[in-house]
């Protein structure tokens, strides 16, 4: 039976005999380290067994005579005396025989007779290690023993620990944190899972690394513990010296080998060396690992052998490693190299390393590629020749991997060699610049590194010139305009056909149909299928999929929702299969987008986070799973955190992002700053992010930014620059089929009509904005975008209630009627909005009717007298409101659903006293304390809920006063856990 110490122990438990019952003999065999002297020490301890008199027996002790303990269920005091041999005792007896592979002759004829005269109710549990018994097989020698008649005999065969029992050993001896997966499957393979060996490696690991991140690299170079070592070092050095060099060349090999390959490394020739396998595997020094494979039991043990061969002697094994890996099918070119250097053969290590990196690439291993390419260059007193051949093959990984940062570093530094051919120097430099550009965020340094490529390039690597203007074709960079993309868009093609290259002409049609697509030219439907054009050449089909995921990424935006899922999915597939994993990548963000916009949001901040931490490498390729975390938690009131993730982190400023992406960022944190009534820094972080799209000129990228804008300088009091706004928007997106663009800028005038009509008062002017908000909501509602027609349809009820009343003030009656409502909600919780005849959204000089598309001042003109809407008008827009909170609800966005329920009350009739009858809610949280609760845990200072729920900030005040009274929080954070966590 193969077992765990613990299922060992609870085997022998159960076989421990009954006092008159037949004697029991178990034997326990494991390799040095798995736990027998462990397990014995714990039956000896175990409380609740049949108490016969415990005795132990040391073999290998000056004689290892057997001695009764001071207390029948201890060992000895000092287990390193000898223990004296006495008479038995009458009665049951439990033998505990520990490490009987040490017993000499004589003693194992002594303990052969104790064996076979147990009586009833004995038992005896008899470890070894099997790799060293003088007899294979045979515990005790032979002959065989003679076991009496009613003798039970056991085996049982201890197990290492899975990677399950390391991570928990782990977890205790390091910080649980730093228990990584990456870690613990580096301990449990390195270590065999031989329990004394995981024990001893880990507090090495404690030692040498207090701050331990939980890498295998920490873990390697913890080193080899003591007992390990001195362990295989005394195995190794008891061969003969002729024998020793089979066990050196497995400590090279450091793997399991086969038979021919051992002595091939040895050096020994055939004879010798099968003989000295032999005598390797007879003295445990070496293990059979499977049939015919041969090398250390514990796989650290190769560390310490190897540390102790002399240095040529080295070498040689070394370079003759090298050889036999390279017959090996397939070759391991990263292994071979690694044996080159080691040998001290430069030139064949240098042409293992780029075979190595060769075949990793042909793979899509590319980020093992990068890894050995870095190492390589990053070494001085490299030969140029060999610098020239491999810097291109880093580039080229790198541009196609998933890491840059060492690689910018090691490229910038190789560009500047004056001795590089002037063909390989505009190679490196162009991959460099679409690294800084596409992989770092560095547009303007990646811009001026492609222009010189592009001329660098245009004599010598006419197809790679071309690839360096294509890389100028694409917008999404921000400070350049639309027009010089389309320049260098007419110089690509030129050179694409001069070129002769169907890569190339590729790679130009893929950025032409992304330039089209990003200012929604009517053509880029027929541009595109052009590009699905299917071809067998893999640089071609890596160019097409990387067009058909930018593609993607264009339509997301311009709202073709309906078309995104196809071209994710064909772009995917074909970055898959030809090793792309940058363009797989960007295709997995731009379905975060997709999920945005569409309403599919349950799990979406899981989402993000996780592609996040995916790409931590390289979190520029993050920045849309930044952004859409950072819109979710806008919704859902997580300010705070909010804020964080539109600023990625602090990784990268909002500036720097690719414009479409900046722009949406922006929106967002200028409608934080105008929840908050920070006015002015809205309006001027609108004009900011305003310029940066006008510079650009593709104008469908405002959709996300100019409702927000527009509100902010309305609000600030600068009209005419939010008129111009909206006319530049207009005009820009001039015939192109932009349909989300198309719903902002409807958007865009119904906030402005609003923000003006009430600033002066006009009710037309709130019912011509609320047909404006309707059409817009029609138009999201086709995209579909659920999220922004639900904020459009708000607005359109907001803006129906706030012509509903005729009375002018000084904009305090929205709080009070709502405070008012609140306090009646408490008792009331049944009465819809339609049946409740409060006024609310009164047209004041302050013009706060909502709280959010509201100037703070009167900024010109005299009130126009118009018919309030009619009464089936009014109910329209409160059933309206209630579907939107609902809809807010459904989403998960919990600051819009607060904000929409608290227009409703505001049109809830203020109640006297408690109806009779009516509960109470004196030990539960009333609906509005926990509203007004949820928003104080997410982040919201009293002032922004009272400004989300239009109540006073005194009533805001008391709510959570109540609030924390009902659930015994001591603090807001406290308030935080006792709900169960913020939203």
């Amino acid at each position: 039976m193969i077992t765990t110490c613990g299922s060992a122990l609870r085997s022998l438990v159960c076989a421990l005999p009954a006092r008159h019952a037949e004697p029991v003999l178990m034997y326990v065999e494991g390799a040095a380290g798995t736990g027998k002297s462990h397990l014995l020490q714990e039956l000896a301890d175990l409380p609740g067994t049949p108490d016969p008199a415990r005795r132990w027996w040391r073999c290998g002790t000056d004689g290892g005579s057997p001695d009764e303990p001071p207390e029948p269920s201890e060992p000895p005091e000092n287990p390193e005396e000898p223990e004296k041999e006495t008479e038995h005792r009458p009665g049951p007896t439990l033998w505990l025989v520990d490490d009987v592979h040490r017993a000499g002759e004589d003693e194992l004829r002594r303990l052969r007779r104790m064996l076979e005269g147990l009586g009833p109710g004995s038992a005896a549990v008899v470890t070894y290690r099997p790799e060293e018994l003088a007899v294979p097989g045979l515990p005790l020698g032979g002959p065989p023993i003679a076991y009496p008649a009613g003798l039970t005999v056991l085996r049982n065969r201890l197990a290492p620990w899975d990677e399950e029992r390391v991570r928990r050993a782990a977890a205790g001896a390091l910080d649980e944190s730093c228990c990584t997966a990456e870690a613990v499957a580096r301990v449990h393979e390195r270590t065999a899972g031989v329990p004394r060996v995981v024990v001893d490696l880990l507090a090495m690991v404690r030692e040498q690394w207090p701050a331990f991140t939980g890498t295998a690299a920490e873990v390697d170079a913890a080193g080899v513990p003591a007992r390990l070592a001195e362990l295989v070092l005394s195995r190794t050095h008891a061969l003969a010296p002729e024998d020793r060099p089979v066990v050196w060349a497995a400590a090279v090999l450091d793997g399991p080998a086969g038979r021919d390959e051992l002595i091939a490394v040895s050096g020994l020739g055939a004879p010798a060396g099968g003989r000295a396998l032999l005598r390797a595997l007879e003295s445990a020094a070496l293990t059979e690992l499977d049939e015919g494979r041969y090398g250390f039991a514990v796989p650290l043990a190769a560390s310490a052998v190897r540390a102790a061969v002399p240095g040529p002697v080295r070498q040689d094994l070394h370079r003759r490693t090298a050889n036999a890996l390279s017959r090996r099918q397939p070759v391991d070119w990263a292994a071979v190299a690694d044996h080159h250097r080691a040998a001290g053969d430069g030139h064949r290590w240098l042409r293992a390393v780029e075979r190595a990196a060769e075949a990793a690439e042909a793979s899509g291993r590319h980020e093992q590629a990068i890894t050995l390419l870095e190492r390589t260059l990053a070494l001085p007193g490299l030969p140029p020749q060999a610098r020239a051949r491999l810097a291109p093959l880093l580039a080229r990984n790198a541009v196609t991997g998933l890491r840059s940062d060492q690689t910018v570093e090691v490229l910038a530094q190789i560009v500047q060699d004056a001795a590089l051919p002037q063909a390989v120097r505009g190679e490196l430099r162009l991959d460099l610049g679409l690294m800084l550009c596409n992989q770092m965020g560095r547009f303007a340094e990646g811009w001026r590194v492609l222009e010189i490529a592009a001329a660098e390039l245009h004599e010598v690597r006419s197809p790679l010139a071309v690839r360096a203007m294509a890389a100028l074709v694409s917008p999404n960079w921000p400070g350049v305009s639309l027009d010089v993309h389309r320049g260098w868009l007419i110089r690509a093609e030129a050179a694409a056909e001069e070129s002769g290259d169907d890569a190339m002409r590729t790679a130009v049609l893929a950025n032409h149909v992304g330039l089209a697509m990003s200012w929604a030219d009517p053509e880029v439907w027929d541009l595109l299928e052009r590009l699905r054009v299917k071809s067998a050449d893999p640089a071609c089909a890596r160019q097409a999929a990387r067009g058909l995921c930018n593609a993607a990424d264009s339509a997301v935006w311009l709202g073709f929702h309906g078309r995104v899922g196809d071209l994710l999915a064909e772009g995917r597939e074909l970055s898959v299969r030809t090793g792309a994993p940058y363009t797989e990548h960007s295709a997995m963000a731009t379905r975060l987008l997709q999920e945005w916009w569409t309403g599919r949001w349950l799990g979406l901040d899981k989402r993000c986070e996780d592609f996040v931490a995916a790409t931590a490498d390289m979190p520029f390729i993050a920045s849309d799973a930044y952004v859409v975390r950072g819109l979710l938690a806008v919704a859902q009131g997580d300010w705070g955190e909010a804020r964080s993730w539109l600023s990625q982190q602090g990784t990268f400023a909002t500036e720097k992002l690719p414009v479409p992406l900046g722009a949406a960022a922006a929106g967002a944190v200028i409608r934080l700053m105008l929840a908050r009534q920070d006015v002015d820094d809205a309006a001027e972080r609108a004009r900011a992010a305003w310029k940066v799209v006008a510079d650009k000129g593709v104008w469908p990228w405002a959709a996300e930014l100019a409702p927000w804008a527009v509100e902010a300088l309305a609000r600030a009091g600068d009209g005419a620059t939010a008129r111009t706004m909206v006319r530049n928007f207009s005009q820009g997106l001039g015939p192109g089929d932009a349909p989300a663009a198309r719903a902002a800028l409807v958007w865009s005038r119904a906030v402005l009509t609003e923000t003006e009509a009430l600033a002066q008062e006009r009710r037309d002017g709130l019912l011509e904005a609320a047909r404006l908000y309707e059409e817009a909501a029609a138009a999201y509602g086709e995209l579909p975008r659920p999220y922004s027609q639900a904020l459009t349809t708000e607005g359109a009820a907001r803006c129906v209630l706030a012509a509903d009343t005729g009375d002018t003030g000084d904009g305090t009656e929205v709080a009070a009627a709502a405070d008012a409502a609140d306090t009646a909600d408490a008792t009331d919780t049944t009465a819809s909005p339609a049946r409740r005849t409060g006024k609310a959204g009164r047209i004041g000089k302050t013009g706060k009717a909502t709280g959010s598309a509201s100037p703070d001042r009167k900024t010109g003109g005299e009130a126009v007298p118009a018919p309030a809407p009619d009464e089936a008008a009014t109910t329209a827009a409160l059933a309206e409101l209630e579907s939107c909170a609902r809809r807010f609800t459904d989403l998960g966005a919990v600051w819009d659903a607060a904000r929409a329920r608290a227009l409703l009350r505001t049109r809830q009739p203020a109640r006297k006293g408690r109806p009779p009858g009516r509960p109470s809610h004196a030990d539960q949280l009333s609906p509005r304390e926990e509203e007004v609760a949820q928003l104080a845990v997410a982040g919201l200072t009293n002032r922004e809920i009272a400004a989300t729920l239009h109540l006073s900030p005194r009533t805001v005040e008391q709510h959570i006063a109540g609030a924390m009274r009902k659930t015994g929080a001591l603090s807001r954070r406290d308030l935080a856990h006792r709900l169960g966590g913020a939203p």
